[in-house]
């Protein structure tokens, strides 16, 4: 099921492209209305998902590298044991695999992870995000769908033998 991993590739190159873009044409803390309720602002997180560990003085940087190095060959050999039916899963931790990757090369080579897609509703805003932190969220919310069984081609059929 290594197969997947082309996923995580794309994923990895889209990210990774997506931050430069905004680091090279942006400054920081510069907000630029693209929507209703949404904006590209270049933020900088050194903590993990909502800025967690944000203020926590620089070990966390080594520490969520740490993780996100773990939990990335976890998912490689998940993968890698996936049997051939189990599709939707192979691309789920894929997606995950590939959003891990991205923001472990932030955390790696700038000690945060370069944020900037801004949803909002009036002066409420939601944490902003990346490339990277969609496709994780993507691959968790495939993996809830196929744990509930939706793209399962495992035999539901009676054994004639019963």
């Amino acid at each position: 099921m290594l197969k997947w991993l082309w996923l995580s590739l794309i994923i990895l190159l889209l990210d990774q492209w997506s931050k430069l873009t905004i680091d090279s044409a942006m400054q920081l803390y510069e907000s630029i209305a693209i929507l209703p309720y949404f904006n590209l602002t270049y933020v900088r997180n050194a903590g993990a998902a909502f800025s967690f560990l944000s203020e926590a003085g620089g070990w966390q940087r080594w520490f969520f590298a740490v993780m996100a190095f773990a939990i990335s060959l976890v998912l490689i050999i998940w993968i890698h044991r996936l049997k051939s039916n189990e599709t939707l899963m192979a691309i789920a931790l894929s997606f995950v695999l590939g959003g891990a990757v991205g923001n472990l090369i932030d955390r790696l080579a700038y000690g945060y992870v370069i944020d900037f897609l801004d949803v909002y509703y009036q002066t409420w805003h939601w944490p902003a995000f990346n490339v990277a932190d969609i496709a994780i969220s993507l691959g968790v919310f495939l993996m809830l769908l196929e744990s509930f069984g939706v793209g399962s081609h495992s035999a539901t059929q009676q054994d004639p033998k019963v």
